[in-house]
C-alpha cells in the first residue's frame, strides 16, 4: 500500500460508513455541534468455552489518543468523499458539510474521561466516556471501539496466563500468527497484561523492551543438511551468542539428543567462561519433557538454567502443565517447585488471537444530550434487559470490603458521592428484586474510576510508561477476591447502580414505554 493510500485508509476515514451519513443528517438539521456524551463499555467477560474470564484489563487509551491528536480531514479525504455517490448515481455528501467538515472535522473539541490503562474493569461500566459535538463525537465510534475492544482483549488473556503460570516470565511469541498489524497492538495489550517481553523486534524497541527469542528448527535443519548435525548446529549458535546461548532441542530426539548435545555445548561454553541461558521445548509431553530436562540439566550442574516451553500454550494448557508436573517430580526425585520456577512460557498463537474468544463485545452509546441548558439523559430500551442502557452523565465508583477486596462497582449520577453516605444501596442493573445495602462498617472505602484525560482536544493527563501500567495491574488484581480470579467457573463481580441512577433509568422506561402504548 503506498503512503498516500495508508494515510486515507488510517486516518479521519478509518471509520464506518454510517458513522459519515449519521453525521451529515446531523449537520443538516443543525445538530452537528450540539454537546452529546457517549460512553464506551463492553457487555460480557470474555469466554473461552471450557474456560471463562471473571474480570478483564483495560488497555489502548494511549494509542486511541495519538490517533486522535493527528486525525482530521484533509484535502484528500474531502476529494474522495465528493466523488462518492449513492445507489441513484446522486452524490452522497454534500459540498457544504464537505465544507464543515474541512475546517471542524477534527478532535479539537472533544473531552475524555476514562478509566486508565492497567485497570481491572467489568462489564456495563463506562470504560471512556466522551463528550463534545455531536458529529464529531459520532464519528469517533468505530476508531475508538477499534483501537481500545481488541487491546483490552488481549491485556485480559496475557493475565490469566501469567496468573495460571505463577508468575513465571512470560514470553509474548504471537507476532507470525496475528491478523496482520494487529501483532503490534497486540504486543504491546500482552505486556500491559502480563508478559514481561516480546520477539516482536520494532514494537519492543518503540516501548523500551528488549526484545526476547531463541532460534528455529530450521537452522538445525540447515546444519544437519550440510552434514554438521544437531551437535554443529548448537556450537555454531553458541559461538556466536556465548552469553545469550537458549538452545532448541526437540528437532531430532528431545532426550536422546538435543539436551545431550545441549549439555555437551553447555559444558564447553561453561569451561570457556560463559553461562548458557538454558533450552526450549516445542514439542511433545511439555510436563514429562519439563522434568526430565531439569533431572539432567541438574545432573550436568546446569541448575540454574532456565527451560522455555512452547508450541500452542494458554491458560488452561498451563495449568495442566503445572499440575502434572507437581504430581510427578517426586517421581523422579526432584521437588516440583524447582521445575516450575525454572519454567519460561513462549506464548504465540492463542495469546495473540485471544483463542476461543475472538472479540470483545463492547459498544459506543448515546447517554445524553444537550437540551437549552442542561445534559439530557437519553435511553435505548431493549427486549433484552441486559441490553438497555444506564442513561445519564455518570461517575463510576470501587468500592473496598473490609479486607480490602473489591466488592462491587457502583456507577452513580454525577452529583452523587458514596463517600459521604452512611450507607449505599447498590442496585442490580436489570432486576429491581436484587439489591445490597452496605453500611459504613462493611466498607474499607470507595474511590473513582474516571479520570480526565482530555480537555476540549488538550491531553490533560499525564500517559504513564508501561511499567507502571504493570504496577497498577498487579495491585487491582491483588485486590480482586480469590473467585473472581479462577480460571474456571470465576464468582461474579457486582456492577451496580445507586439508588438514584436506579429510579432515573426506571423513570425513564416507564415514560418511554408509555409513549410507545
Amino acid at each position: 500500500m503506498k503512503l498516500s493510500d495508508r494515510l486515507t485508509a488510517e486516518g479521519i476515514l478509518y471509520t464506518d460508513q454510517y458513522q459519515l451519513t449519521m453525521a451529515q443528517l446531523y449537520f443538516r438539521h443543525g445538530l452537528h455541534e450540539r454537546q452529546a456524551e457517549f460512553e464506551h463499555f463492553f457487555r460480557s467477560y470474555p469466554d473461552y468455552g471450557s474456560h471463562q474470564a471473571g474480570y478483564c484489563i483495560n488497555a489502548g487509551l494511549a494509542w486511541l489518543l495519538d490517533w486522535m491528536r493527528e486525525a482530521h480531514f484533509r484535502d484528500e479525504d474531502l476529494e474522495y468523499l465528493r466523488h462518492h455517490c449513492g445507489q441513484t448515481g446522486r452524490r452522497l455528501f454534500q459540498d457544504d458539510f464537505l465544507k464543515w467538515l474541512r475546517t471542524h472535522g477534527n478532535f479539537e473539541g472533544i473531552s475524555m474521561r476514562a478509566i486508565p490503562e492497567g485497570r481491572v474493569v467489568h462489564p456495563n461500566v463506562p470504560l471512556v466516556v466522551v463528550r463534545g459535538p455531536l458529529a464529531m463525537a459520532q464519528i469517533l465510534e468505530t476508531p475508538l471501539l477499534n483501537q481500545l475492544n481488541y487491546q483490552i482483549l488481549i491485556a485480559t488473556k496475557a493475565n490469566r496466563i501469567r496468573e495460571s503460570g505463577r508468575g513465571q516470565l512470560l514470553l509474548e511469541f504471537g507476532v507470525r500468527r496475528a491478523q496482520e498489524r494487529g501483532a503490534i497492538a497486540g504486543a504491546r495489550a500482552a505486556l500491559i497484561g502480563g508478559a514481561d517481553f516480546t520477539s516482536n523486534v520494532g514494537i519492543s524497541h518503540v516501548l523500551g523492551f528488549p526484545p526476547k527469542g531463541t532460534h528455529a528448527h530450521s537452522m538445525v535443519q540447515a546444519f544437519m543438511a550440510l552434514g554438521e548435525g544437531e551437535l554443529g548446529a548448537f556450537r555454531a549458535y553458541a559461538e556466536l551468542y556465548p552469553d545469550d546461548c537458549l538452545l532448541l532441542v526437540d528437532t531430532i530426539d528431545t532426550l536422546q539428543s538435543g539436551l545431550p548435545n545441549a549439555i555437551k555445548v553447555f559444558e564447553e561454553l561453561r569451561r570457556k567462561g560463559h553461562r548458557p541461558l538454558g533450552i526450549r521445548l516445542d514439542s511433545g509431553d511439555l510436563a514429562y519433557l519439563s522434568i526430565q530436562a531439569a533431572k539432567m540439566l541438574d545432573a550436568a550442574g546446569f541448575s540454574d538454567t532456565v527451560i522455555v516451553l512452547s508450541n500452542n500454550l494458554d491458560e488452561l494448557v498451563i495449568w495442566q502443565i503445572i499440575t502434572q508436573i507437581q504430581e510427578e517430580a517426586p517421581r523422579y526425585g526432584l521437588e516440583p517447585d524447582h521445575v516450575i520456577r525454572r519454567l519460561v512460557f513462549g506464548v504465540g498463537t492463542r495469546l495473540i488471537t485471544s483463542a476461543g474468544h475472538a472479540a470483545l463485545d463492547g459498544v459506543y452509546k448515546l447517554v445524553a444530550l444537550w437540551d437549552h441548558d442542561r445534559f439530557v439523559p437519553t435511553l435505548k430500551v431493549s427486549e433484552t434487559p441486559e441490553k438497555t442502557l444506564n442513561p445519564g452523565h455518570k461517575q463510576v465508583w470501587r468500592v473496598y470490603d473490609m479486607r480490602g477486596k473489591a466488592t462491587a462497582d457502583l456507577l452513580c449520577l454525577e452529583d452523587e458521592d458514596p463517600s459521604t453516605m452512611q450507607e449505599l444501596i447498590l442496585r442490580h442493573p436489570t432486576e429491581p428484586a436484587k439489591y445490597r445495602i452496605l453500611s459504613r462498617e462493611d466498607v474499607q472505602g470507595v474511590e473513582t474510576l474516571l479520570v480526565e484525560v482530555l480537555r476540549e482536544g488538550t491531553l490533560v493527563y499525564d500517559l504513564p510508561p508501561i511499567s507502571h501500567i504493570r504496577q497498577v495491574r498487579q495491585a487491582d488484581v491483588a485486590r480482586l477476591d480469590p473467585g473472581v480470579r479462577r480460571l474456571v467457573n470465576p464468582h461474579a463481580y457486582h456492577v451496580s447502580l445507586s439508588q438514584k441512577l436506579w429510579e432515573l433509568k426506571q423513570q425513564m422506561i416507564y415514560a418511554a414505554k408509555n409513549k410507545l402504548d
